[in-house]
């Protein structure tokens, strides 16, 4: 046995203990917002987007960005500012008093451009017209079969339409001795036109009628001997004279 067992062991012999070096971790990098992020806010933006849409396609949640997510943040501060490379300008606007002026120039322009179209189609249309169309005239203004004939004679085929010959009103319409059917009109002048034997009428007093209006349809009623409109001219009123219609539609343009 050693004699020396028991007593403390030579320090040559002991193995040093020394306390491990403690491992230490390094430090995490920070890690900055990619390079141009601010001055391309909207390529950020749409990318964004892009990632939300996918993600609610495949039901997936998008991680919530935490405060210590330095990354995430500094790119969503900058979608949210975008200061750097983006000039605001003012928003333009004008006052309530100039957007009513606006209204008021726009709608005076319109009533004049609408006052002068109503005026062309007025000077362009006609304001004497023949009663009716291609009809031939097969009885004058005067003497026939011992007896005066105070109007002329236009015949036409049956139920062809028949025309004011001028603006005016519509005095009388309906029956008449001798005519059957008949329409008397009241223009401006104060004459009266006649429309007699006509098929049906189309019109009833107090109507306004413009020059070329169809106001009945030819026909052979009353005292007729066969389709045919007779037209009568009083001068100055409904008991007026009678005078030649063909003169009265020549000083007025219209020839037969």
């Amino acid at each position: 046995m050693d004699a020396r067992r028991g007593q403390e062991a030579p320090t040559d012999l002991l193995t040093e203990v020394r306390p491990a070096a403690r491992h230490r971790v390094p430090a995490r990098p920070r890690r900055c917002a990619p390079t141009g992020v601010a001055r391309r806010p909207a390529l950020l933006l749409s990318a964004l987007l892009a990632g939300g849409v996918a993600a609610a396609v495949l039901g997936v949640h998008p991680p919530v960005a935490s405060a210590g997510d330095s990354s995430v943040l500094e790119v969503q501060e900058a979608l949210l500012t975008g200061d750097e490379g983006l000039e605001l300008k003012p928003q333009a606007s004008v006052t309530v008093a100039e957007a009513q002026a606006r209204l008021q120039e726009v709608a005076a322009s319109r009533a004049a451009r609408a006052e002068a179209e109503a005026a062309a189609r007025e000077a362009a249309r006609p304001k004497f017209v023949l009663p009716v169309d291609g009809a031939r005239l097969t009885s004058g203004y005067g003497s026939r079969w011992g007896t005066f004939h105070y109007g002329i004679d236009l015949a036409a085929p049956m139920r062809t339409p028949e025309y004011a010959a001028g603006d005016g009103v519509v005095l009388r319409a309906g029956a008449a001795s001798g005519f059957g059917l008949a329409v008397y009109i009241l223009h401006g002048n104060g004459d009266v036109t006649v429309y007699g034997h006509m098929d049906e009428i189309l019109v009833e007093p107090g109507q306004y009628v413009d020059a070329g209006e169809t106001i009945a349809l030819l026909g052979n009623r009353g005292q007729s001997t066969g389709p045919h409109l007779h037209f009568e001219v009083h001068e100055g009123g409904e008991d007026g004279e009678r005078i030649n219609p063909l003169t009265w539609l020549r000083q007025r343009g219209v020839s037969v």
